[in-house]
């Protein structure tokens, strides 16, 4: 998607002669953004890069670009995204950090037993996990589990705390 868009910016940018300060100056809104904000997931943060873009894009609208081409470029990055988040990526993992109190079980070689401790707790069919900060003090850690929102019917609340 983010290919998608900055080739539409690289051809408004190329159509219009205008100078690549002006490219370089919206890749350092992004940068800003990234790393001055609190964190953004990365599927939040392309659809932020893809609506900034179009504003761009629209806003470069004038007698050189056609407004058939800023239709097209509109529909298609609203079809591309369409066609993205619902038919090939059909399947959205989520993900769920839990403060886990049995820490004898977060040994590698007593993974499967994790995974089935976590799943009967949660009632959720887990997909994967990562291990995250380990408290000995408390006999805690943090475990960040990943499931398929889609098929258990919950909604997606990312890194809410269990």
């Amino acid at each position: 998607m983010i290919g998608f868009i900055t080739f539409f910016l690289c051809f408004s940018l190329k159509k219009l002669d205008i100078d690549t300060g002006m490219g370089l100056g919206l890749f350092a809104i992004f940068g800003i953004i990234r790393y001055r904000t609190n964190p953004i997931e990365i599927k939040e943060m392309t659809y932020l890069f893809m609506v900034i873009g179009l504003s761009v894009i629209n806003a470069l609208a004038s007698k050189k670009v056609s407004m058939a081409e800023i239709a097209i470029i509109n529909s298609t990055v609203v079809f591309i995204t369409f066609v993205l988040e619902y038919w090939w990526l059909l399947k959205h993992e989520t993900r769920k950090t839990i403060v886990y109190e049995k820490i004898n079980l977060i040994q590698p070689s007593r993974g499967a037993e994790l995974k089935a401790d976590l799943e009967e707790r949660t009632g959720l069919k887990i997909n994967r996990m990562e291990i995250g900060k380990i408290n000995f003090l408390n006999d805690t850690a943090q475990i960040r589990i990943y499931y398929f929102a889609d098929e258990q019917e919950l909604s997606d609340y990312n890194s809410e705390e269990l």
